[in-house]
């Protein structure tokens, strides 16, 4: 931790050169940058010249202790070394906390894709059950929520659906959802009353700011259809649902939840928008595939961060080893007790 605090105070100074550096305010952008990595690291290199302070005073205390041949000045000195010591800790306690939040990302929204994956209607029914987790979940923690594009089934489960999650705080406590997602269950669809085994997968994707993916008009292709859906007075007569596809990857997206095609077509770039900045970002770091596929794997069931067993009414997140018999309490949205244990978990991870 300590050499990368190290890297962090350099970079700091640098960053104080670049600001001061009149070449830099030519280009504002540039410049707003630096400005922001800047106070992000102000206060992490302040915290690190407090601990820095308080170890300086340890290790001359210590060395006055070694000296001292008086003892009533000897247990004075020992009580100082115990209360710097203490200070000292707190202070790396605080440094920790600040690099995590540091390397935490700054995202204002958010979105959830959930995919049926392995198991046919069962696994879609399943995607509608983890829809439903996570907007209950959302309500409780006052976030704003809407639903971008679906692709639901004739049960009322759902093929894949996508919602916008609209809240500074639901990146950093939802990124570690994204996964296969398993369901042990007997599917209404079973006659026998056998259990089986669906896989649903989950991604959760930060929503960039438009200036950081630009998107050139020459390169997607944009078709508009008739909406599918119910039908009677319902049904929607007119061409307002839109698929775009950027032509240079082949990443699709479609929007129908909205009867205005402007409105489908404003919703599906901002999905596509995201989907091109993971895979912007992919490809700098030299991944071997996009990030989705790294979050979600296949779908195929033997691919599972976390099992959903109806029968035993156990939920089991096979990262962490975490094993919870409260499953129709967890379905209805109460997820603290998986996302605070994971979250510490990954942080720790983060911090070696």
């Amino acid at each position: 931790m300590f050499e990368k605090l190290v890297e962090i105070e350099k970079r700091y100074h640098e960053l104080e050169q670049e600001m001061a550096n009149p070449k830099s305010m030519a280009d504002m952008n540039a410049y707003r940058s630096i400005a922001r990595e800047y106070a992000e690291t102000r206060e992490v290199v302040e915290n690190y010249k407090e601990w820095k302070n308080r170890t300086e005073e340890v290790e001359k205390t210590l060395k006055i202790l070694e000296t001292e041949t008086d003892e009533e000045m000897k247990a004075l000195v020992r009580e100082e070394i115990s209360h710097l010591e203490k200070e000292q800790e707190r202070q790396a306690t605080l440094l920790k906390e600040k690099l995590l939040k540091k390397y935490e990302k700054t995202v204002k929204s958010m979105f959830l894709e959930i995919r049926a994956g392995t198991g046919g209607e069962e696994a879609a029914l399943f995607a509608g059950d983890l829809l439903a987790m996570y907007l209950k979940y959302a309500e409780k923690k006052k976030w704003k929520t809407e639903l971008m594009s679906e692709s639901s089934t004739g049960l009322g489960g759902f093929k894949e659906v996508v919602v916008l999650i609209d809240s500074k705080d639901a990146y950093n406590l939802l990124c570690h959802e994204s996964g296969v997602h398993r369901v042990q269950r007997v599917p209404v669809t079973e006659t026998q009353g056998r259990i089986h085994t669906s896989a649903v997968t989950v991604a959760v994707l930060p929503e960039p700011e438009e200036l950081e993916v630009n998107i050139n008009p020459d390169e997607i292709r944009i078709d508009v259809f008739r909406s599918s859906g119910p039908g009677g007075q319902h049904v929607n007569t007119t061409d307002s649902a839109v698929r775009i596809t950027h032509l240079p990857t082949g990443l699709v997206v479609n929007c129908q939840d909205e009867k205005s095609q402007h409105k489908n077509k404003a919703k599906a770039m901002r999905v596509l928008r995201a989907r091109l900045k993971e895979k912007i970002e992919d490809e700098k770091t030299q991944e071997m595939s996009e990030e989705r596929k790294k979050q979600v794997g296949t779908g195929d069931r033997s691919e599972r961060v976390r099992t959903y067993n109806f029968p035993q009414g156990r939920v089991t997140d096979h990262r962490i080893g975490l094993t919870l018999y409260k499953l129709q309490d967890i379905l209805t949205g109460n997820l603290e007790d998986i996302i605070v244990p994971l979250n510490a978990h990954f942080q720790a991870e983060a911090l070696q």
